[in-house]
């Protein structure tokens, strides 16, 4: 997938709203691969909902996604679990980890399904983010912060065109933000993928090829 178009999208709960003002609503906006944006919203302007769209967990939209030129709305079942896991992957603002299991067996929920990375590569991303010793601690004794650490490792663990972080750092201190960012970029990189950051403030500071405000 090489790029995601917004055709004239808009939330249906703000439909009845005449004072749209927005670098997406209601706009042709294409995000390409391969370029890193910073999507800036206030609360309440859909920002999670813009996530949920383009990986197919809500359809309460008007207008079009397309993925390449294809309406998202044409996706069969199958052409969704086709898509989570090999071209769009995400790091939800809630996280939706699994408090019961621990930071490795999170990860490895995933990594089971793509085998995309080796056990001793995630352990080199859990130290660079400086959770090793966290690794076999349940997710539910762990701070929001070093929860997003994790849910980071475990979207990287598998192929994607196009990475959403939704708040991925709100959170984490400067020097945490900025080992993630970094990991976060290396692995785009390498798959020459694109990468959508939602923030309502606090952001990674890194090169945004395009800034939106939603």
């Amino acid at each position: 997938m090489n790029v995601i178009t917004l055709d004239n999208t808009l939330p249906c709960v703000f439909l009845q709203k005449a004072d749209i003002r927005s670098d997406i609503w209601r706009q042709q906006i294409t995000f390409e691969r391969g370029k890193t944006y910073l999507v800036e919203a206030g609360s309440g302007t859909g920002k999670s909902s813009l996530c949920s769209y383009v990986i197919g967990h809500r359809k309460d939209y008007d207008g079009r996604i397309l993925f390449d030129k294809r309406d998202s709305r044409s996706l069969s079942e199958n052409d969704w679990v086709r898509l989570r896991g090999h071209h769009v992957s995400i790091l939800f603002q809630e996280l939706r980890l699994f408090p019961e299991l621990t930071a490795m067996e999170n990860v490895e929920i995933k990594n089971c399904l793509t085998h995309h990375r080796q056990e001793h590569e995630i352990k080199q991303w859990f130290e660079a983010l400086g959770i090793a010793d966290k690794m076999t601690s349940p997710v539910r004794l762990m701070s929001f912060g070093q929860q997003q650490r994790v849910a980071m490792i475990r979207a990287l663990v598998q192929p994607f065109d196009f990475l959403l972080a939704d708040e991925p750092v709100s959170h984490l201190d400067e020097a945490n933000s900025a080992a993630m960012a970094e990991l976060m970029t290396a692995e785009a990189q390498r798959q020459g993928a694109g990468i959508i950051i939602t923030s309502i403030g606090k952001h990674m500071q890194i090169p945004y090829d395009k800034t939106l405000c939603l």
